[in-house]
């Protein structure tokens, strides 16, 4: 650890915006379902335990699509980084990013207990350009949807503008398939080929599922929240 209309694993990111969830006393209900971007104090909240998304390990989509990732990579609303390290510890060039301080103090943590190298910063995912600096690659587990309609389009600006030409962003999303409740707002395709229609190509939308904790699974679909695993590469 970081939105429009509401949207399968079957293999096995101060205080500056809003956005990235709660304990489970907290995320039963519903975090927002509505088009409005996810406030900071709500994803505050979460971390005052382990957030739903914060499992351990990396999510199974990007471990699957591992081999297709060299050179630098962001993770943009990173969390406590397990995604970022992964890569990392493949040998990539990576920077992780996150709204809030304690996934980002708890990321750094976990990078020195594993005498891994990445860069951990706290920073607004709308104010990416800030980090003047671009990548090969972008990981984005659970951010996008987060965002309203305008915040929305403001991060793809952003990313945009941290990315080379060619370079490839690595989405996933809850997907309009979950059925309403908790959790973020759910995305369509038609929503993603919107999102995206001008100075990016999709090269993939493949649904699968979120791996959440064990914990908060009885609040999703059996499996994991229904979700989208995209590829999107910038022209």
């Amino acid at each position: 650890m970081p939105s429009l209309d509401n949207e399968d694993i079957d293999r096995s990111s101060t205080k500056q915006s809003n956005y990235s969830a709660t304990r489970e006393e907290d995320v039963i209900k519903p975090i927002s379902t509505s088009s409005k971007t996810i406030s900071s104090d709500d994803f505050e909240k979460l971390y005052e335990g382990q957030p739903a998304w914060d499992i351990d390990q990396p999510q199974p989509e990007f471990v699957e699509i591992a081999d297709q990732i060299t050179g630098s990579v962001l993770d943009s609303g990173c969390g406590t980084g397990e995604n970022a390290l992964f890569f990392a510890a493949r040998g990539c060039d990576v920077t992780g990013v996150d709204l809030l301080s304690t996934p980002i103090e708890r990321a750094t943590q976990k990078a020195a207990d594993r005498s891994l190298e990445a860069t951990f910063l706290q920073l607004d995912a709308l104010k990416l350009s800030e980090l003047n600096q671009k990548f090969d690659n972008v990981l984005d587990s659970g951010l996008f949807h987060v965002f309203s309609d305008e915040d929305r389009q403001r991060y793809v600006n952003e990313l945009s503008r941290v990315m080379h030409p060619g370079a490839k962003l690595y989405l996933q999303c809850f997907s309009d398939k979950e059925p309403t409740g908790s959790g973020p707002r759910r995305i369509s395709q038609e929503e993603l080929h919107r999102t995206f229609d001008e100075g990016w190509e999709i090269e993939s939308i493949t649904p699968c599922h979120y791996l959440v904790r064990e914990e908060n699974n009885r609040q999703y679909t059996s499996g994991g929240p229904h979700a989208y695993f995209c590829v999107i590469r910038k022209h």
